[in-house]
């Protein structure tokens, strides 16, 4: 069996090699891709050679165990029916619609823990969409919002806008978006937010400000400035604008992986008077203080539950053959207002 794979070979260069995979052993099974979603986020930061030397590409994903050097496959979020069952497999795998976290690729092969069966109510174009629910939903565990806060979320790529969607369903005094694309500002209130603004703009920063009722100067009020803020927009400078809002001892969820990029972060101000408490959030364990009550199954068996009520298929503006892989990178490196969420299909 052979099996079509996308390589990222250099910075800004993808390439489809054509591979044979090995025979199939006890144990595992071979998969046929229908479709797999472009994480653009973490997936730009390999395609423009921006992600750090010294790390795996995951800490938890079998499939994503090697450095990050060149070339090498990316993805994680592949939808599939399995095709062919080794010895010892339980015969009812075979023909069962299952997701993985799987680099992109038309078919691979995979051993059960690797699998996840798509419930019977979800179609694969929506189950394409559980690894970056599943992010959503870690960031609402690690935030945890309140009853009558204002929240505000600095980033709408699809995890941005699905961190929304689930957070539009919480009896939240105010909920507002920031990103500077419209297209996804417009989404983000479709989905449910209260109000979204652009970043670049300073009148509407000021508006955001206004809505907040931060002050001028100091000191703030006991209503003044977001209680929490996600930064899920991919850029480290954003903090400095998460900081701006920020209320007194009010949170500040890191969503973002930013590879090799920094920024000078100002934390000699507002940050230090205000005693902004920072929270990195990362989807590949669960925060100590939950993880006795929640697990990875449980917080899966949350994600599915949010992709049933969000419908985030929705938000698909491309579907595209793995052989246009190049077009779809360099469109999303150059013109990225154009694409919400890329998938391939097979």
């Amino acid at each position: 069996m052979k099996t079509r794979q996308l390589w990222f070979t250099n910075p800004r260069a993808v390439e489809i090699r054509e591979q044979r995979l090995p025979p199939l052993e006890p144990g595992k099974m071979l998969v046929k891709s229908l479709c797999s979603a472009i994480s653009a986020g973490t997936e730009m930061l390999v395609y423009r050679g921006q992600l750090p030397t010294d790390i795996t590409l995951d800490a938890s994903l079998t499939a994503l165990q090697q450095q990050t050097a060149y070339p090498l496959q990316y993805g994680y979020a592949c939808v599939g029916s399995v095709e062919q069952i080794g010895a010892g497999v339980d015969a009812t795998w075979l023909d069962k619609r299952v997701f993985s976290f799987q680099p992109h690729a038309s078919h691979f092969i995979a051993t059960a823990d690797q699998l996840l069966a798509l419930p019977d109510d979800i179609e694969p174009e929506a189950a394409v969409f559980l690894a970056n629910m599943e992010t959503a939903v870690n960031l609402v565990l690690d935030g945890r919002p309140a009853l009558g806060e204002k929240v505000a979320v600095l980033g709408q790529g699809i995890v941005g806008l699905l961190l929304s969607s689930v957070l539009a369903r919480f009896p939240l005094a105010q909920l507002l978006a920031l990103d500077e694309i419209r297209k996804r500002r417009n989404y983000a209130e479709w989905l449910g937010v209260h109000r979204s603004f652009d970043p670049k703009s300073d009148s509407q920063i000021a508006d955001l400000k206004d809505a907040l009722r931060l002050p001028v100067e100091l000191p703030v009020t006991s209503d003044s400035g977001a209680d929490l803020i996600y930064e899920v927009s991919g850029s480290p400078a954003a903090l400095n604008l998460a900081i701006q809002l920020s209320s007194y001892t009010g949170r500040i969820v890191i969503g973002s992986w930013y590879g090799s990029k920094s920024a000078a972060v100002q934390l000699g101000g507002v940050a230090h008077r205000n005693r902004i408490k920072f929270i990195s959030s990362q989807v590949s364990s669960i925060a100590p203080e939950l993880a006795g009550r929640w697990d990875k199954a449980r917080r899966f068996q949350q994600a599915w539950q949010m992709i049933r009520r969000v419908k985030p298929q929705a938000l698909i503006s491309h579907r595209i053959p793995i052989d246009q892989a190049a077009d779809i990178y360099q469109l999303l490196d150059q013109a990225p207002e154009q694409v919400l969420q890329a998938i391939f299909i097979y």
